[in-house]
């Protein structure tokens, strides 16, 4: 019960990631906020949880949102002890496919709302002189060439860097802030990766798992719980003296 009578917050629980961490910080003993743009997903989680806490709607790219979010928090449970960013956008595209429009709703989301989501409830962490922030990045951010496209390996080679700064500037107030770079997870993601290379090459399924496991050096993609064992190991008191980091969960497929 590593979070008891903590308060997290986790942006995008509905599926995926953002669904694995949440449950297992509600497992752990902590009363989970969760925002999701999705009502359905949104309440599927909760009642996953128990109801270990509240669900409140969400578009991360709106910065009213993210307000009623941390004050909807803080006016139910008096405090932020935890912040997970996990909440992201992205699609298959090729270099030339990118267009104004994907540029504009990836970054809103991945990089600008990330921003004024860590920035909001650092406000209230700096209150009581305590926080942990985890921010969602990837490998994409440090140049894997297997990203879903060039735009979102941009927002991510940004939170890796916000993650950074923030970190230096919020150290003072005693705020944890870092980052974990997922490799390839089986999320609605992956799935969308798979089908392309089913399509593209006329394969099953099965055999484009194989082929793309296969580069991976230990051999397999990440499962959403692998992310959070190690969202909960930042969120905790074991990581106190770790901060400004960006940790590879990939099986080996990068190493800086």
């Amino acid at each position: 019960m590593k979070f008891e009578n903590k308060i997290a917050i986790v942006t995008g629980a509905g599926a995926g990631m953002g669904r694995a961490i949440a449950l297992r910080f509600a497992t752990e003993g902590a009363r989970v906020v969760l925002a999701e743009v999705n009502q359905e997903s949104l309440d599927e989680t909760l009642a996953a949880t128990g109801g270990r806490g509240m669900a409140v709607r969400t578009d991360i790219a709106n910065i009213g949102d993210i307000d009623e979010l941390i004050s909807r928090a803080v006016e139910a449970f008096g405090r932020i002890d935890i912040l997970v960013n996990n909440a992201g956008v992205t699609k298959p595209l090729g270099f030339f496919e990118v267009t104004e429009a994907d540029w504009d709703w990836m970054y809103s989301v991945n990089a600008r709302g990330l921003f004024f989501c860590m920035q909001r409830a650092a406000r209230e962490m700096v209150n009581q002189r305590a926080g942990k922030i985890v921010n969602i990045a990837s490998i994409a951010g440090k140049g894997f060439p297997g990203t879903s496209n060039i735009a979102y390996a941009g927002t991510k080679g940004a939170v890796i860097a916000m993650t950074r700064i923030g970190a230096s500037q919020l150290a003072r107030y005693n705020i944890n802030v870092n980052a974990i770079c997922p490799g390839a997870t089986r999320t609605n993601l992956f799935e969308m990766g798979i089908m392309e290379a089913v399509n593209k090459r006329k394969i099953t399924r099965e055999e484009a798992v194989r082929r793309m496991e296969a580069t991976i050096p230990l051999g397999r993609s990440n499962s959403p719980d692998d992310i959070a064992n190690m969202a909960a190991f930042l969120a905790s008191s074991e990581a106190d003296n770790i901060t400004g980091q960006s940790f590879n969960v990939d099986g080996g497929l990068m190493w800086d």
